[in-house]
């Protein structure tokens, strides 16, 4: 299934996502804390989630790395990916 911009994952859920991106990051990250995270991340978010967190990981990871490391909010973060409405 496709993942069209701001269809397929809902904004909550990518929030919800960032979120715990964000939370295993922890303050001030850099970009292998946050590597680690996203790797971390998919797998404590159990099985659909997870599936959904992997493919959003997989495609924006440039752009969650970098969101993160400049200390951008989740929601932020998913509207600029196009996925949250601004």
């Amino acid at each position: 299934e496709g993942l069209a911009p701001g269809r397929g994952i809902k904004c909550s859920l990518c929030t919800k996502i960032l979120k715990k991106i964000q939370a295993l990051a922890g303050d001030d990250p850099d970009e292998a804390a946050v590597a680690a995270a996203l790797q971390k991340a998919c797998r404590k978010l159990g099985r659909t989630v997870g599936k959904v967190c992997q493919r959003l990981v997989k495609k924006y990871q440039d752009q969650i790395s970098e969101g993160l490391q400049n200390g951008d909010m989740p929601q932020d973060i998913c509207t600029a990916m196009g996925i949250c409405q601004s």
